[in-house]
């Protein structure tokens, strides 16, 4: 099978497609058949060392869609030919690959309205914003939430389950991404390069912080007595929370069947929708790494999965490759037609033979 996978820790360009044997599904796995692999921020720090997991080599991503080809001892809950979505395991690596053996308590049924490739998208982020929300900050109605990196990809989603569940959403994003944040639901959006929220956020029950630095200690100040600040990249020294009356939270997720099962009802529901940008094959993994744009508050704006089946698709052009200018309609994958005038080829969408999954783009 074709991987996409490092040696050594380093830049993107030690990321190599390599030719390795198909893994089988052991005591607990399934093996599946990868649609799509989603390409994370968490990727790019163990591909740059900067948490070490497990030595090298290394097939990197965590995220994926596939169908289910073999069942692992143990496993009782999938059958082969399910579509499912999902994690790898703890280790975070093994999706960048055409076959992966993921955790069966790390995936699910793969929400009907989605495609393959919106699918491996959602996974970790989705995950992510809930636990935020509902396990770690325990919101309910009527509360209020200040979401920081509301245009990224875990705070876009952590804008549109709060509105949803009726809570009252404040949310931080550059001013590129006002009227995105906005669109997801928020109720008041501030545009923190000309504003800092402290002058007109107050007393809220939960900050959502997946900014870190001077924005988490500027958080604490406005927060209720008792409330709480959950932070995805930074732990709250104790002696702040106590200075503020506060309490504080810093987790990594923890995708489960049970989690993923409760996200792929709010995407068949059209509570939340996917929000995927640029989608590459899977030889230019390392295309992919180097494509990770921030929002304009830093954090990941929209996702970039790699679409993993082999021979299904029609190359484009070496120079639109080298632009990375790939679109997907969620039937098709295409080069963009900047693309195409830029680099003067022509203008012939590529489409896959394959499909995507089923249901409609939301």
């Amino acid at each position: 099978m074709k991987a996409a996978r490092i040696r050594r820790f380093g830049p993107p360009s030690v990321i190599t497609a390599d030719d390795l044997p198909r893994p089988e599904a052991g005591a607990g796995q399934v093996l599946v058949r990868v649609k799509a692999a989603g390409v994370g921020n968490w990727d790019a720090l163990i591909r740059a060392g900067k948490v070490k997991l497990e030595p090298p080599p290394i097939i990197l991503g965590s995220e994926l869609s596939g169908i289910v080809e073999a069942i692992g001892d143990g496993v009782s809950e999938f059958e082969v030919g399910d579509q499912v979505y999902g994690a790898t395991s703890e280790q975070w690596s093994g999706a960048y690959a055409e076959y992966a053996v993921p955790l069966a308590r790390m995936i699910a049924q793969k929400p009907k309205t989605l495609t393959f490739i919106e699918a491996a998208s959602a996974p970790v982020v989705t995950v992510t914003a809930w636990q935020m929300l509902f396990e770690y900050a325990g919101l309910t109605a009527g509360q209020t939430v200040l979401v920081h990196g509301a245009a990224g990809n875990v705070g876009a989603y952590a804008v549109q389950m709060a509105s949803q569940s009726e809570l009252q959403v404040v949310a931080t994003a550059g001013s590129a991404d006002l009227d995105h944040v906005r669109s997801l639901g928020a109720a008041k959006v501030i545009d923190y390069t000309k504003e800092r929220f402290e002058e007109s956020v107050t007393a809220v029950d939960a900050v959502l912080d997946t900014v870190g630095g001077e924005t988490q200690r500027r958080s604490l100040g406005v927060l209720k007595p008792g409330g709480i600040l959950v932070s995805v990249v930074s732990p709250v020294p104790d002696a702040a929370q106590k200075q503020y009356g506060v309490r504080a939270a810093y987790f990594y997720a923890a995708v489960t069947t049970a989690r993923l099962n409760g996200i792929a009802k709010l995407f068949d529901s059209r509570k939340i929708r996917p929000d995927v940008g640029t989608v590459l094959p899977l030889e230019d993994a390392r295309a992919a790494h180097e494509m990770e744009r921030p929002a304009s508050d830093g954090t990941a704006r929209r996702s970039v999965p790699l679409w993993v089946e082999r021979t299904i698709f029609r190359r484009p052009s070496r120079a639109c490759r080298r632009l990375g200018r790939y679109v997907s309609d969620g039937t098709s994958l295409r080069t963009s037609h900047s693309c195409q005038r830029k680099s003067g080829s022509v203008a012939r969408p590529w489409r896959l033979r394959g499909h995507l999954g089923t249901g409609p783009r939301q």
